[in-house]
């Protein structure tokens, strides 16, 4: 709702005394800051397949042909999300009653499924399913959207130009968008938008990257330099923040960094993962956090600059599907987030993990959504900036540290309290948390193959 005249008047000056006055408080213990919230979900894949059946293999098209484990009304560990998972996660949310000022949505709808059992016409009407669900449940709330790689057909191969899902995607987020930002992502997938806030003191900008262009498997962007000249539209956007001093949130679908269970693999290109981490390095007294989806895992990053100081906090987030593949030894339970962030500078005080114990409510055939960790007190730290997040790194490197247990516990969602990750496994994990540059990271990996 637009403000006119003399109440947008009076309401600009009230807060700018309310600013001035914040600004020139004394120094010394301050009361907590003044806390607005926002949630988080991602990696939602509905597989509209899912149906009970005595005939295992034919639970859902998301197992690929494979025996579904325990199939319930919430789903399965083999298979993607039933649009009742889907349901009882936003009800969670919404009864939940937490005042909450937008929420982001890091992408990925559609299932994962072989290419020739989705279409064009398939991959949008899911995604279109998936955000008037999301408008269902909360009419009135700022809705910030990411494209994820399975948000394409085929699969992982998003365009430089206009394409047909671009288009169909942006009419579906107009009610969220402005034009500017409709009219940005209609060209490239990506956009930028300000949250203005009546309770906040300066507007916060949010970035919304396509890291889809970047990712290892598309094919479309191999051999350019940038795609969709992404790069270069955000340094400008970036340098202008910084000129305006706005903060900034950035949002995306596959992250930046190594991957934590991964030795030596970034998610997207190694080129374009320099890049950005120069980019994000230059401007990271105006980034305020960054978060990402795509891994399905709970997991933290801290952007270290070159004199390994702490400049920035990431956050990858766990997937809504519980999803798996036959190979694999750990999946994730469901999982929603919420965050905590100081209203007077955007920087980020807590986070709120909950989660779906999804055997527990296939059992019981009821979803009890309930809390998983709280950030701060889990790991016994003050808030998220990155000094903080930096010192819980240390913490979690300590050998035979028993938060790095319950690190690797939250990193799969409680999927199962009996897998460990030691040696190896946990350079994997230590590494990709601190060191999200090529250089920094094969030191730390080849620091920790010597130490043992």
């Amino acid at each position: 709702m637009e403000l006119r005249g003399g109440r947008a008047a009076r309401l600009a000056l009230g807060l700018a005394l309310l600013c001035s006055a914040l600004e020139a408080a004394p120094a010394g213990p301050q009361p907590r800051a003044a806390v607005g919230q926002f949630w988080h979900v991602s990696d939602l894949h509905l597989d509209p397949t899912y149906h009970i059946t005595p005939d295992r293999t034919k639970v859902c098209s998301s197992s690929k042909g494979a025996n579904a484990s325990n199939p319930g009304p919430f789903g399965d560990f083999l298979c993607d999300s039933p649009y009742q998972l889907i349901l009882s996660a936003f009800a969670f949310m919404k009864d939940s009653k937490q005042q909450v000022s937008f929420m982001i949505w890091t992408g990925d709808s559609p299932p994962h499924v072989p290419v020739k059992e989705l279409s064009t016409k398939l991959v949008i009407s899911i995604i279109g399913n998936m955000s008037s669900t999301i408008r269902h449940f909360f009419p009135d709330l700022q809705v910030f959207p990411a494209l994820g790689n399975h948000d394409y057909w085929p699969q992982d191969q998003l365009p430089v130009t206009t394409s047909e899902v671009y288009n169909a995607v942006a009419d579906f987020w107009k009610p969220w968008l402005t034009d500017e930002a409709i009219n940005t992502f209609r060209k490239g997938g990506f956009y930028t938008q300000l949250f203005e806030s009546s309770d906040s003191c300066q507007p916060l900008r949010i970035i919304s990257l396509n890291t889809n262009l970047y990712y290892s498997p598309n094919n479309v962007t191999v051999n350019i330099t940038d795609p969709a000249n992404q790069f270069a539209w955000l340094d400008g956007i970036l340098e202008t923040s910084s000129q305006k001093k706005e903060k900034v949130y950035i949002i995306g679908h596959v992250p930046i960094g190594y991957l934590p269970y991964a030795r030596n693999t970034t998610a997207i290109r190694e080129y374009y993962n320099e890049r950005l981490v120069k980019i994000f390095r230059k401007y990271s007294s105006v980034i305020a956090g960054q978060f990402f989806g795509h891994t399905h895992r709970d997991s933290i990053m801290v952007l270290l600059d070159e004199e390994e100081k702490p400049v920035n906090s990431l956050f990858v987030a766990p997937a809504v599907t519980p999803v798996k593949s036959v190979w694999q030894m750990e999946s994730n339970n469901p999982g929603v987030r919420l965050y905590q962030y100081d209203l007077l500078d955007y920087s980020l005080l807590d986070l709120w993990q909950f989660y779906l114990d999804l055997r527990d409510a296939n059992k019981k055939n009821e979803s009890n959504w309930k809390l998983e960790y709280i950030l701060t007190k889990a790991y016994g730290i003050e808030d998220l900036k990155p000094e903080s997040l930096y010192e819980m790194a240390k913490q979690l490197s300590v050998p035979d540290s028993t938060l790095f247990e319950q690190y690797y516990s939250n990193f799969i969602v409680s999927y199962d309290k009996t897998i460990v990750c030691e040696e190896g496994c946990k350079t994997c994990q230590i590494c990709a948390i601190q060191y999200l540059d090529y250089s920094s990271y094969t030191d730390c990996i080849n620091r920790e193959a010597t130490w043992r």
